[in-house]
């Protein structure tokens, strides 16, 4: 069983996002630059080994959704696209990314969930207050589940490490 995780993210967001939050979208996406100054995800938790070989936390920024071409574990290709969305009541954003993620970094990849939670259109929020962002799958799963966020918790982030937010 592998623990490689296909992720389909397909969200329309609010009008109003600022063109920094705009850029830090992009670079997730693998669709611009990496921004001087990262505020919707800022913790990038990795080990690195210093000039006397003792082990520390660093932090490591790296765009989150951003793969491109052939898929290495499912199949299809990987691929991502931000688009202004006309037809919705005020405007907005469509946004679509096909990735895959391994448990590593699901608390980051989570955090990036809730923030596109916390924007999304308010035509597409449940009553409940549930969001779906998309679907999930293990690379040998034949059916995904829905991706959803729900009182600030992922579900995808639950099955990949129990016990988390």
């Amino acid at each position: 069983m592998s623990d490689i995780h296909e992720l389909t993210v397909t969200v329309d967001l609010r009008d109003g996002l600022s063109e920094r939050q705009l850029a830090e979208l992009r670079w997730h996406l693998g669709l611009g630059p990496q921004p001087g100054h990262l505020t919707v995800v800022t913790d990038f938790p990795c080990v690195v080994v210093d000039d006397d070989g003792v082990p520390r936390v660093g932090n490591e920024p790296r765009p989150l959704l951003a793969g491109s071409g052939p898929a290495w574990r499912t199949t299809g290709a990987l691929c991502s696209a931000l688009v202004a969305r006309d037809g919705l009541p005020g405007g907005g954003w469509a946004l679509t990314s096909r990735t895959e993620i391994h448990p590593d970094e699901a608390e980051e990849v989570g955090a990036l969930l809730r923030w596109l939670a916390e924007h999304v259109h308010d035509t597409r929020r449940q009553e409940d207050g549930t969001v779906r962002l998309g679907y999930y799958r293990a690379c040998e799963d034949p059916v995904p589940s829905a991706l959803e966020v729900r009182d600030g918790r992922v579900n995808l982030t639950e099955t990949l490490l129990p016990g988390s937010r």
